[in-house]
């Protein structure tokens, strides 16, 4: 190596080094982040095994006895399996549609609004979201109850209509379900939006209405084509979930009651109500194996669609 080219790779090492220097503040914030990261979804990948084997405590994972595909049965050798895919699917469709529309609206209202009082708007809108699902549950049946209820007492009552006996009424429930689900998170999701938002270059803006634009023009023509691969990213990210649900909202909330099970029974609670009768860790496990598989392949699917139609809109 002649002594140009030693000085020339001296140099780009430098330079290499001061570049690390300068980003390891970055690095050691990262540190906590990936930490989590690893111990809560790489170290547990071994155990997908217990999917695959009749777990006994006593033998431990690795030398259970196989037994295949049999734990996967569980979830389609019953009358439950089409009502429990339905409700999870069809309940996650509602979700991932509303809660776009209604976030991204509240985050257009919030960033419009100017002062202190915006700052207090964010964090009462975000509350509901740092509720535990037992308290909303509570909330709802004090809403709800039969005897002493809000809507029985008060508004039905004041209409001169009698009370609904709301816990044994299946009908209503899907329409409670969605408004819960999305009282509860809009909070979180429209502060994504807004931090997006407050992030555009106000001169859009400025020249729009120069431009006699009015504020409707300018949400149409400039903020919802900004803020759309955003939305695309969430929207993935929602779609990769498909198959799961919220097990406080499906649990909690209707306050486990049998006779709604026909719109509140979902994969989730399916199977934990499976687990206290059986007793089966392995069926959980197959369950949480199936799950991740097939969020993977909509997620896949999602993506390759969005790809074909807006390429640069695309995750990957």
């Amino acid at each position: 190596m002649s002594a140009a080219a030693g000085k020339v790779k001296a140099s780009q090492n430098k330079m290499t080094w001061k570049r690390f220097k300068r980003f390891i503040p970055v690095y050691l914030v990262m540190i906590p982040g990936l930490v989590y990261l690893f111990i809560n979804n790489y170290m547990p990948l071994p155990g997908l095994v217990v999917a695959f084997k009749q777990y006994n405590a006593g033998k431990g994972i690795y030398k259970s006895p196989w037994v295949g595909f049999k734990n996967f049965q569980y979830l389609f050798a019953t009358n439950d399996a089409l009502l429990i895919t339905r409700n999870t699917i069809l309940y996650n469709v509602a979700f991932i549609a509303i809660n776009l529309v209604c976030a991204i609206a509240v985050a257009i209202i919030l960033s419009e609004l100017t002062g202190k009082i915006k700052n207090v708007y964010q964090s009462v809108i975000l509350l509901p979201h740092l509720i535990s699902s037992v308290i909303i549950g509570y909330l709802v049946f004090a809403f709800f109850s039969v005897e002493n209820g809000f809507v029985n007492n008060n508004i039905l009552a004041l209409f001169g209509k009698e009370g609904v006996s709301w816990y044994s009424e299946p009908k209503y429930w899907p329409f409670i379900i969605v408004f819960v689900n999305t009282w509860k998170s809009i909070g979180f999701n429209c502060i994504i939006y807004l931090s997006t938002l407050l992030g555009f270059d106000r001169a859009f803006y400025e020249s729009a209405e120069i431009d006699g634009a009015t504020k409707w023009q300018q949400i149409r023509y400039i903020t919802l084509p900004l803020l759309k691969p955003t939305a695309i990213m969430m929207t993935l990210m929602a779609v990769g979930r498909m198959f799961y649900s919220d097990f406080g909202l499906f649990y909690q909330v209707p306050m486990n009651q049998g006779a709604l099970y026909a719109t509140t029974q979902t994969i989730d609670t399916y199977v934990y109500r499976g687990l206290l009768q059986l007793g089966n860790i392995s069926m959980s496990a197959a369950a949480g194996v199936y799950q991740s598989i097939i969020g993977f392949v909509l997620i896949l699917a999602a993506n390759l669609l969005v790809k074909k139609l807006d390429r640069d809109s695309a995750l990957w």
